[in-house]
């Protein structure tokens, strides 16, 4: 063989060795052409975001039923409050026109009784008729609700009775006693709308301030 063609055979194997040796070493990728691989801690910081952007409008949607509810509550509160308060003051317009009423059927029989022509009438009949007309208008006022305050005999009460004169205490009276009354006192429920006046019994025989039952 002779030496060109012997070296263009060893040329031939060289290249094929080379190109054996190409095929068989690892594709490298070239910089910017391979695609950038996303860390998980980019992707759970996402998937966060996206769940928290989701609660927030549960949230606010929640939010806004509980406010249209309360909005609700808060107008039939206020009409239940309103209907209470003219109930109440239309009970109360009705109580007074009822107590008026009873009070009127009492103004009449005093009227009956003043109306007595003075000829025919005797003292027995202007007594006897003033005090039904007392006692209608008693049962009327204990109806109502009213009661009178002070009576013989009851302890001195300074929250229930005014104290106008005292006098030693004799026969039944004990110290510290209402001795008489000079004036009633009355009181509606727990409401004194005034005291009763009375005389109290004392021990010894000095009065206080100076002052009698017949001043």
């Amino acid at each position: 063989m002779s030496r060109k063609r012997r070296k263009s055979v060893e040329d031939g194997e060289a290249v094929e060795e080379t190109s054996v040796q190409q095929a068989n070493e690892p594709v490298r990728d070239e910089p910017g052409v391979a695609e950038v691989a996303t860390p998980p801690d980019e992707l759970d910081e996402g998937v966060e975001r996206v769940e928290a952007s989701e609660a927030v409008e549960r949230l606010a949607a929640e939010l806004e039923e509980q406010n249209d509810r309360y909005l609700r509550l808060a107008a039939e509160f206020d009409n239940f409050r309103k209907r209470a308060v003219r109930e109440r003051a239309e009970l109360r317009q009705r109580s007074q026109a009822e107590f008026a009423r009873k009070l009127l059927e009492a103004l009449d029989d005093l009227g009956r009784v003043v109306a007595l022509e003075a000829a025919n009438a005797t003292v027995h009949d202007v007594i006897n008729g003033v005090h039904l007309v007392e006692q209608k208008l008693m049962r009327e006022l204990e109806h109502a609700g009213f009661q009178r305050v002070g009576a013989e005999g009851e302890p001195f009460d300074p929250n229930l009775h005014e104290a106008v004169a005292t006098r030693p205490a004799s026969g039944d009276g004990l110290p510290g006693t209402v001795g008489s009354v000079l004036q009633p006192g009355y009181r509606l429920g727990e409401v004194l709308l005034r005291p009763a006046r009375v005389v109290v019994w004392i021990e010894g025989e000095q009065q206080a301030e100076g002052t009698t039952a017949d001043a």
